[in-house]
């Protein structure tokens, strides 16, 4: 029976030391405090905005960011609650359990002593010694008697014992209880924090829906601008595949030129070797059917940078951003703007401090550099993918120079709301594509 009890008390504990799982709420503690930091710089970015501009697309999108960054945050409240609350049921069960053991230790207990008061005399104990049938029985008896003895003993010690563990589990729910009211606490704030956040956000939307025309204007003049970037992202790709073609044709007529060299040369020496007199026949070798060229991949593709692309695929989702740090404004494919209008891009728009470098995000060639409505474009060449960095200024490259990872191509220039940002596109050889799939999670 003591086994029993010993053996049920240590699984109690251990229960709960697998229930509690303390590094889970160490890991909701740390989320939330990297969701708070988040919004901090979210907030430095809002203020700094505020402080340069009018409402504009760039606010109502940090604005977003934020009140969903919150809505993150009471999310990680939420689920740290229910785990206090599940801590908290835990506990309350082994204090049942503990009560319930406690129960059955003390009436064993009780019945213990009371036999042992109605055999407390040394008559009796005597007489129960005595009575043995031998010598051996006799042993047995006081061994037995010593047994309940130690017996006794041992259930005042498991009461003591049960009785601190539970007292124990006491304060672990006292604990919790604090920590949840603590908990709430928090979570009132925050919940007072997003109510604020959303009501700036309907204020800073009701302000740009003021502005209906100008964002419309301004839609108009973006996609037209985009269209461009596209046209000459176009017609730069077309280019590099002609010049591709070029030198393919040109190698493939120069490696001609050398075999007929080589078999002219090798004619001439079979005919110097023969003898002058007699004279003889030549024999026509059948022509050998020509062997079709294989494939290629890609025309952009050669000897020269088969490597390269290989090497930037393979960096697919590890990729560095343009940009140090920035806000996306515009993802790729669809955007909901202000006013309900949905945009269409093939680029991804990232705004950031005007005047921030702007750098390859990865080594290649750079087969253009040109200006589209007054803001300039690199295109890169990476094999046979094409990185392009629209609306810059201060551009510290040229057409055909080479570029490494991280080098600097130029720096952040304004958009149409006067807030720094860059379009950033990435291709192939038929259209563009998500560069957002290729960058690394930031």
């Amino acid at each position: 029976m003591s086994k029993y009890i010993l053996s049920f008390i240590l699984c109690l504990v251990a229960g709960q030391l697998a229930f509690a799982q303390p590094q889970t709420r160490e890991e909701l503690e740390q989320q939330r405090a990297q969701l708070k930091k988040e919004i901090e710089q979210t907030e430095k970015l809002l203020n700094n905005n505020k402080a340069q501009t009018k409402e504009n697309f760039l606010q109502w999108k940090l604005i977003n960011t934020k009140v969903n960054l919150q809505d993150r945050v009471i999310e990680n409240i939420s689920k740290d609650l229910n785990m206090l609350d599940n801590t908290m049921y835990g506990i309350q069960k082994d204090v049942k359990r503990y009560d319930k053991l406690l129960d059955t230790l003390k009436q064993e207990y009780a019945r213990s002593m009371v036999y042992s008061y109605k055999n407390r005399s040394s008559y009796d104990f005597m007489n129960f010694i005595f009575s043995s049938a031998n010598f051996n029985d006799a042993i047995k008896r006081i061994t037995y008697l010593k047994s309940y003895r130690n017996y006794r003993e041992m259930q005042g010690e498991n009461i003591l014992r049960t009785q601190d563990l539970r007292k124990k589990k006491i304060q672990d729910l006292s604990g919790t209880k604090q920590k949840k009211n603590v908990t709430l606490a928090i979570q009132s704030k925050e919940m007072a924090a997003l109510e604020s956040q959303q009501k700036e956000k309907d204020r800073i939307l009701a302000e740009l829906k003021k502005q209906g025309k100008k964002l419309n204007d301004q839609i108009t003049a973006k996609q037209k601008q985009m269209q461009k970037v596209n046209n000459a992202i176009a017609a730069a790709i077309k280019k590099a595949q002609d010049e591709a073609r070029k030198m393919a044709m040109a190698k493939a007529a120069e490696e001609k030129k050398r075999k007929l060299a080589e078999e002219k040369e090798a004619l001439k020496n079979n005919g110097a070797g023969n003898n002058p007199t007699t004279p003889t026949k030549t024999v026509a070798k059948p022509a050998k059917p020509a062997t079709p060229a294989k494939n290629m991949e890609s025309v952009l593709l050669n000897a020269d940078n088969i490597a390269l692309n290989n090497s930037f695929e393979k960096n697919r989702g590890s990729l560095p951003w343009p940009l140090d740090r920035g806000v996306i404004l515009m993802h790729y494919g669809s955007n909901k703007l202000p006013s309900g209008t949905i945009l269409d891009v093939t680029s991804v728009t990232i705004s950031s401090d005007i005047g921030a470098p702007v750098k390859s995000i990865f080594r290649g060639t750079v087969t253009a550099v040109q200006t589209v409505e007054d803001m300039q474009v690199v295109i890169i060449q990476h094999g046979r993918y094409f990185t392009t960095y629209s609306n810059l200024s201060g551009v510290s490259v040229q057409k055909g120079q080479e570029v490494e990872t991280g080098q600097v191509l130029g720096k952040v220039a304004p958009n149409f709301d006067g807030v720094g940002a860059i379009d950033f596109y990435m291709s192939n050889e038929t259209s563009n594509f998500d560069p957002e799939k290729w960058l690394r999670r930031r």
